[in-house]
């Protein structure tokens, strides 16, 4: 489970980007976290995985504060930032191994291959990851997060660059961690995806939250017929 209570982040000028951010995130279900360029999914994701300071509020993993305790809650959650580029001259091979030692996985050798082998990048291990397109970096991060199964997974835009059969499993992959009653927090731009997959969304924009719930209470609300696309950009147009 994914706690934000009361939760603000400001850069310069005093401009907030998010805004009292209060949301939760259950166990059992993929969550669509949606909003525009600059909306403050990024940041609050930032702020989620302990990579940026929270200036209030609170932001809690399975319970425990990520401020307070940022060791003990980051074993709580695989994360894929939005930026693949990173580690570029380690080896793919390398590169799975740091994360199994950080993580103490122990079954490595059995899951690397497991992954690697869904993925399609098993083959390129012993390439440096500079050498890898942006899908197969991305296919790396994603194999880097999923190692240690962890309880929480949070996933900025991890369908970048992703071929469909890889983009194919990995929907397949967040569906079955939340059927085995864990969580999926992923933002994405692409709505017809969300539309699809997810249980619930939250939309933000200008660092607020503005709607939370399932696609059936958003028509509900707004539109009986719309679709999630249409329904975003009501949503969003005049806030």
């Amino acid at each position: 489970m994914i706690e934000f209570k009361n939760v603000s982040k400001s850069y310069k000028k005093g401009t907030k980007a998010v805004d009292d951010l209060t949301l939760t995130i259950n166990n059992g279900e993929i969550f669509g976290f949606l909003g525009p360029n600059g909306a403050g999914k990024s940041t609050s994701i930032r702020m989620l995985t302990g990579i940026l300071n929270i200036d209030e509020g609170q932001i809690l993993l399975d319970g425990i504060d990520i401020t307070k305790d940022p060791i003990e809650a980051k074993k709580h959650f695989g994360y894929v930032s939005d930026d693949p580029d990173q580690f570029l001259a380690l080896k793919g091979i390398e590169y799975l191994n740091f994360m199994a030692d950080i993580y103490q996985v122990e079954d490595r050798r059995s899951r690397i291959e497991e992954l690697t082998k869904r993925f399609e990048i098993a083959d390129a291990l012993d390439s440096r990851i500079e050498s890898y397109s942006h899908g197969m970096r991305q296919k790396i991060v994603i194999c880097g997060c999923l190692l240690h199964d962890p309880q929480n997974w949070i996933l900025d835009e991890p369908m970048t660059g992703l071929d469909p059969r890889s983009s194919f499993d990995l929907k397949e992959r967040m569906r079955r961690h939340a059927d085995e009653g864990k969580c999926v927090f992923f933002s994405t731009h692409v709505l017809d995806v969300a539309e699809k997959i997810c249980d619930r969304v939250g939309i933000i924009h200008k660092g607020k939250l503005l709607f939370v719930g399932t696609l059936d209470e958003m028509k509900q609300s707004f539109s009986e017929d719309a679709s999630l696309e249409q329904l975003f950009l009501e949503i969003t147009e005049h806030a």
